[in-house]
């Protein structure tokens, strides 16, 4: 039995299949749900549209594929905007497909069934407008914070210029609080610490069973943030072939994930490709 799950996120919509246990494949449209949120506190009229039909699109090729049930979820830019129930909306009236906004815990939930299944650990989720810490510690949640700072909240404040990136990622990470995670076995999701693994791996194109299991120093993350934030966009696209809403974010996120890692005071995390739309699919079904 095949099902789907569709990830609606600030700066993406994600489509993965899945089968007898098994990711099929995983699709992705940078569509920017999230662009200027952070000053209005509602999501543009054309980002609602193009995101929406990105959704269509997606549910449609799962259900010609044979697909049983897809799944779609929400998460920082719909439930934090006035207007998060308009989009909502659109997508049922393009293809009759439920959205569920999720919270920003279950959010942090997801993301560590996904990464780590049952195993103790804990994740750093990375998206467009928040960020989740997540650690487990035998098999139940020690630590579980969602802060609003993502790598399209930080262009949109910060653009691409570095003071201004450090200002904003100094006062927002500081609500993690005291914690600390040096103690425990912490993997990396979501764009920010998928594009920087593939980098560090050659990859020109993603491959997602090529980037599983990498391994990110903070210095190496610290490295590839002052790299690519040193790169115009154009060269990072040719670089990485990646969209330009994607390119343009990735030396800030780079440097936000860098930054937060010193704050938790860990020294490398491993990169996972299993993340929240593997444990959404979990969540609902028991089991992939």
């Amino acid at each position: 039995m095949k099902i789907s799950a569709i990830d609606i996120g600030s700066n993406s919509v994600r489509l993965a299949t899945f089968a007898d246990g098994k990711t099929l494949y995983k699709l992705i449209e940078t569509t920017r749900l999230g662009e200027g949120l952070v000053f209005t506190g509602v999501m543009k009229e054309e980002a609602i549209e193009r995101s929406a039909q990105a959704v269509a699109r997606f549910y449609a090729r799962a259900k010609s594929e044979g697909t049983s049930c897809v799944y779609a979820f929400a998460t920082a830019a719909v439930r934090s905007a006035s207007n998060g129930g308009l989009f909502v909306k659109r997508v049922f009236e393009l293809c009759g497909l439920n959205v569920e906004v999720i919270s920003g815990e279950t959010e942090a939930e997801i993301a560590l069934l996904g990464a780590l299944g049952k195993s103790d650990g804990g994740i750093i989720d990375l998206g467009g407008a928040s960020t989740e810490i997540t650690v487990r510690q035998s098999g139940k949640r020690i630590f579980s914070k969602s802060v609003d700072i993502g790598a399209v909240r930080l262009y949109d404040v910060a653009g691409r210029n570095r003071d201004k990136l450090e200002k904003f990622i100094s006062e927002k990470i500081s609500e993690y609080g005291p914690f600390t995670a040096e103690n425990y076995n912490m993997y990396g999701v979501s764009g920010t610490a998928t594009t920087l693994a593939a980098l560090k791996c050659g990859l020109k194109e993603y491959v997602g069973n090529v980037v599983q299991g990498t391994q990110l120093t903070v210095s190496e993350t610290e490295q590839y943030a002052e790299y690519l934030l040193n790169l115009s966009v154009e060269e990072i696209c040719g670089l990485l072939t990646v969209d330009t809403r994607r390119a343009d974010i990735i030396g800030g996120g780079a440097l936000l994930l860098a930054r937060i890692m010193q704050k938790i005071k860990i020294k490398s995390i491993t990169v996972s490709d299993r993340d929240n739309l593997e444990g959404f699919a979990i969540l609902k079904e028991g089991t992939l």
